[in-house]
């Protein structure tokens, strides 16, 4: 059972009802995680503002869908898995294989392994990474502004999934296979 209440769009007043308004002219409807965000009108303000920034970096949309399945599985959300998985497919056109493997955290590219890598040891580490570490993914070829960029996109994912796993939330989207009965582990 959910523990956090969604809002129904219907339902919606102030700034929920304006960001609710923003949410349906882009998505067509309102997820959710957002409904269920909507119980603190910041927070949903919070993770949209978040969210439409990090969409205009330079790392990409894959790579960014990328982080976000790593990370998902990594955190055991089962909405964040669904959504990414459907986003991967349906937005950014990741193939089966591309999502099965970026939830294993590799993909067949060396640079995006050092990322995905490189946002595994900022969880694992809870961000004390090394000079290592950050040289690591530094060699691969990102930037430096593209570093900060990956450790705001673990960051972001932490939140949403640290708050799904919360909440319980309601998963509107096509339930993501389990890994281990995906992958023949």
């Amino acid at each position: 059972m959910q523990r956090i209440s969604a809002i129904a769009p219907e339902n919606a007043t102030g700034k929920n009802q304006e960001l609710f308004t923003k949410v349906k002219a882009k998505f067509g409807g309102v997820p959710n995680i957002m409904r269920t965000m909507a119980a603190s009108p910041a927070v949903l303000d919070a993770y949209l503002s978040f969210n439409g920034a990090l969409s205009s970096g330079s790392i990409g949309g894959k790579l960014g869908e990328k982080l976000a399945l790593f990370i998902a599985e990594k955190n055991n959300c089962d909405y964040c898995l669904a959504a990414h998985s459907t986003i991967g497919k349906n937005v950014v056109k990741l193939d089966e294989a591309t999502i099965l493997g970026a939830r294993q955290g590799h993909t067949n590219d060396d640079k995006t392994n050092a990322a995905l890598h490189f946002a595994g040891q900022l969880i694992d580490k809870k961000g004390l990474v090394n000079d290592e570490d950050v040289q690591s993914v530094i060699a691969a070829g990102y930037t430096e502004g593209e570093v900060a960029e990956i450790v705001a996109h673990v960051s972001l994912n932490i939140f949403t999934n640290y708050f799904n796993n919360t909440a319980k939330t309601v998963v509107d989207f096509p339930v993501a296979p389990v890994l281990s009965e995906v992958a023949g582990n």
